[in-house]
């Protein structure tokens, strides 16, 4: 959770990572003084080194003139920085602040979080991505560190890889790309319906379950063996 330093603000930014989109979930006001400056330090910070945010505005109650301005201003710097911004599940006080002012218009809204991160999956957000190295691979684990290490193992070993902590996201990100390959931690929970929809996933796309002894193997032994298992997968005939 993002809070900066000096005294107290009434707003929360929680962020997580949904593949290649940011989420960032804002609970509370977004006013004039530290609020407006948390949100703008925030997506400033994010975007040294992402390109498609979205701001879930589902618990913020309310927005001032300045903190409508400051939206204006991270709108302004996600285009300057070559970035998409979507804004989701924009409540009552909040959206009716925006079609009031007509700013509704200038920011692309969604009514839920899952629509946000699809549409930065579309073909007209991503045609400055680069294009695909390989086989497409998801890693799904609750270790943040197991999952820097595995994107940047499959990179360099020239495979596309996306990532995610939680079971719910990793479904979103199977219905708006397509995977060849997904790689699963151990310990996987989620609610019910989320269990149920990963099975089904399980029954379309092939799984490679990572034990919990990866986490602690020896890093150059693990890569080295997951990549062999990978690629006996994608080549079963050169095994």
């Amino acid at each position: 959770m993002f809070q900066p330093a000096g005294g107290i603000v009434l707003l929360s930014l929680e962020t997580r990572e949904v593949g290649r989109v940011t989420v960032v979930r804002c609970n509370g006001r977004i006013v004039a003084g530290k609020e407006s400056e948390a949100l703008r330090a925030h997506i400033a910070w994010l975007l040294h080194t992402r390109r498609a945010i979205v701001l879930n505005l589902a618990e913020v109650g309310f927005v001032d003139s300045s903190g409508l301005g400051s939206l204006v201003r991270v709108l302004a710097s996600t285009r300057q920085a070559r970035a998409e911004l979507k804004l989701c599940e924009l409540q009552g006080h909040v959206r009716s602040v925006l079609e009031m002012t007509r700013l509704a218009a200038v920011f692309e809204m969604h009514e839920t979080e899952e629509k946000a991160i699809a549409a930065c999956y579309s073909l007209a957000a991503q045609a400055e991505s680069p294009a695909s190295l390989g086989r497409s691979i998801l890693c799904l684990d609750s270790d943040v560190d197991v999952l820097a290490y595995l994107r940047e193992l499959l990179r360099h070993a020239g495979y596309d890889v996306q990532s995610s902590c939680l079971l719910s996201d990793a479904l979103v990100l199977t219905r708006v790309t397509n995977f060849d390959l997904v790689l699963l931690g151990p310990g996987k929970t989620g609610s019910p319906a989320a269990l149920q929809a990963f099975q089904k996933v399980r029954g379309t796309l092939p799984v490679i379950e990572l034990g919990s002894e990866f986490s602690t193997s020896h890093a150059g032994d693990a890569g080295t063996a997951l990549l062999e298992t990978i690629k006996a997968q994608f080549n079963p005939g050169t095994a």
